[in-house]
C-alpha cells in the first residue's frame, strides 16, 4: 500500500514539474517575442530618425523649423528630394495626426477634402504648398474645354456631343483622342470610333503635324508657381524645364503604337536623343540651353516659343483667378498657401504652342532617370526660397561643410555655362582648342577655380 501510493505521489510530482516546464518555456518564448518586438520597433524608429532625423510622431521643436506630410506612402522614395532640401534647411520631420504645431506641410495630395478641418485650423505663420480649388487648372476637362487660344479645341462628353460631330463634319481631315482625369487609355481615333456617351470624359482635337527633334515627338514642362491669388502672383521657374520624348520615332506614323505619339512614366531622355547628347552630355548644357540652341541652328527663334507658353499660363490664371478667390475665402490665413504645377506644351512643326496639361503634383521622382535629381532638387529649392520657407539653403559650419549634392542644388555647373552653339561648334570642340579666345569660357577650357569663381559670381546675382 505504501509502494502504490508513493508511485502515485511520485507519478504527481514528474506531472507538476512538466506543467511547470511548459510553463517555463511559454513564458521565455512570450518574453523572447516581446523582446524581437521591441527591437524590431527601435531599429524602424533609428532608421526613420537617421532618414529624418527626428522619430516619427515628435514634433522636434528642440531641434528647430518641422514640416509634416500629407500624401500615400511618403517614405517609399518618389518625395525624397523635397525631404532633401528641406532637411539641408534645418528642418525636421513631424506627423500632423500627432501635432498641430508644425511649419510647413507638403501635400503631394489635395488636402482640402480628406483633412479639410486640419486646414481650417491652421495657425497663422504655418505654410502648406496647395491652393484651395486648384482643380479649376489642373482637372483635365476643366482645362481642355476652356476655350484658351493655345488649348486644342475640345468637347465635353456627353454634353457637348453635338458640338463635336459638327466640328468633326467642318473638318473632315481631323483626328481625336478620347481623355479623362485619370489620364488612361488614350489612343488617336476617327470621330466614328469614338465612345461618345461616357460621363466625365472629353475629346480633343490632336496636333497631327509635332514638330520633331530626330524624328521623336516631345513635351515641354514648365514649373510654375502660385504664391497669392488677390492680387495674382505666378512665377515661372526660368532655370530649366523638363524635356520628355516619345521612346520611339514618330515616323512612319501608326496610332496603334502609343509609344509614337505619348509620354509614358519610361519616356526617352533628352541626353540620348542624338542632337541633344553633344550639349547635354559632352558640354553639360541645361535641358533649356539644349532645346534653344537646337532650334537657333536650324534657324529659328526660341524666344518665341517661351514668351508664347508664359503667356498662355498668365491666361490660365486670370481666366480662373474670381474662382480660386472664392475658393481661398474659406480658410483664415489666405498667406499661408503657394503651389507649385506643371504645365505640359507641346510644339507643331510651325514652333506654335499648344498646351496639353496642367500638372497639380507633378513628379518629382528620379527613381527612372537619377540624372535628374539636379533638376528635381533645383527646382524645390527654388520654390521654396521664393515662398520664404528656405532661407540659408542649407545648414553647414567647418566641421559639417555641404555635400556635393548640396552645392549642386544651390548652384551647379550647369547654371554657369554659355554660348552652347559655340562651344559645340567644330571651332571650340576637339583638340585644342582652349588657345582661341573665343572658347575660353566653355566647360573643356575653364579650370576648377574658374568654374568656383563663376559660381560664386552667380550666387551673388541670385542673392
Amino acid at each position: 500500500m505504501f509502494r502504490k501510493d508513493s508511485s502515485r505521489g511520485l507519478d504527481a510530482l514528474k506531472s507538476g514539474r512538466l506543467v511547470n516546464l511548459v510553463m517555463a518555456v511559454l513564458i521565455l518564448g512570450l518574453l523572447i517575442t516581446a523582446l524581437n518586438i521591441w527591437q524590431l520597433s527601435s531599429l524602424q524608429a533609428q532608421h526613420f530618425q537617421s532618414e529624418h532625423a527626428v522619430p516619427e510622431g515628435q514634433t522636434g521643436f528642440e531641434t528647430g523649423p518641422t514640416y509634416v506630410v500629407y500624401a500615400k506612402h511618403p517614405d517609399s522614395g518618389y518625395l525624397k528630394h523635397v525631404y532633401n532640401v528641406l532637411e539641408r534647411a534645418g528642418y525636421k520631420r513631424a506627423n500632423y495626426n500627432y501635432s498641430s504645431d508644425w511649419d510647413v506641410m507638403w501635400a503631394h495630395d489635395y488636402p482640402f477634402k480628406k483633412i479639410r478641418d486640419k486646414m481650417l485650423k491652421m495657425k497663422k505663420g504655418q505654410r502648406i504648398n496647395k491652393f484651395p480649388g486648384s482643380g479649376y487648372i489642373t482637372n483635365k476637362v476643366n482645362l481642355a474645354t476652356s476655350g484658351l487660344r493655345h488649348v486644342p479645341p475640345a468637347f465635353s462628353i456627353p454634353k457637348e456631343k453635338e458640338q463635336l460631330l459638327q466640328y468633326a463634319k467642318q473638318n473632315p481631315e481631323k483626328l481625336f483622342v478620347q481623355k479623362s482625369n485619370n489620364h488612361r487609355g488614350i489612343q488617336i481615333q476617327g470621330i466614328t470610333q469614338l465612345d461618345l456617351s461616357t460621363e466625365g470624359s472629353f475629346v480633343q482635337e490632336y496636333i497631327d503635324n509635332p514638330f520633331l527633334i530626330d524624328g521623336h515627338k516631345f513635351d515641354i514642362g514648365i514649373y510654375t508657381t502660385l504664391t497669392s491669388v488677390d492680387p495674382l502672383r505666378i512665377y515661372v521657374h526660368h532655370s530649366d524645364a523638363l524635356l520628355r520624348f516619345c521612346p520611339e520615332q514618330y515616323h512612319p506614323f501608326d496610332a496603334r503604337n502609343k509609344d509614337k505619339y505619348v509620354v509614358h512614366d519610361d519616356y526617352l531622355p533628352s541626353w540620348k536623343i542624338p542632337s541633344f547628347s553633344k550639349y547635354m552630355k559632352t558640354m553639360g548644357f541645361s535641358f533649356t540651353d539644349t532645346l534653344n540652341a537646337y532650334i537657333r541652328s536650324i534657324g529659328k527663334d526660341p524666344n518665341k516659343v517661351w514668351e508664347e507658353m508664359y503667356s498662355t499660363i498668365s491666361e490660365v490664371y486670370l481666366k480662373h483667378e474670381d474662382l480660386f478667390v472664392k475658393a481661398i475665402s474659406h480658410y483664415p490665413h489666405k498667406e499661408a498657401f503657394f503651389e507649385m504645377v506643371r504645365f505640359d506644351f507641346v510644339l507643331d512643326e510651325d514652333l506654335n504652342v499648344y498646351l496639353m496639361e496642367a500638372n497639380m503634383s507633378p513628379n518629382l521622382s528620379s527613381a527612372h532617370f537619377p540624372a535628374n535629381r539636379l533638376l528635381y532638387e533645383q527646382v524645390v529649392h527654388s520654390l521654396l526660397r521664393l515662398v520664404g520657407v528656405v532661407q540659408g539653403s542649407h545648414r553647414g559650419d567647418l566641421l559639417h561643410p555641404p555635400d556635393t549634392e548640396t552645392k549642386d542644388m544651390i548652384v551647379s555647373t550647369k547654371d554657369i555655362l554659355t554660348f552652347p552653339e559655340l562651344c559645340s561648334s567644330d571651332k571650340c570642340s576637339g583638340g585644342d582648342k582652349c588657345s582661341d579666345p573665343a572658347c575660353e569660357l566653355c566647360l573643356p577650357c575653364l579650370s576648377k577655380d574658374d568654374i568656383q569663381n563663376f559660381k560664386q559670381a552667380w550666387l551673388e546675382q541670385a542673392n
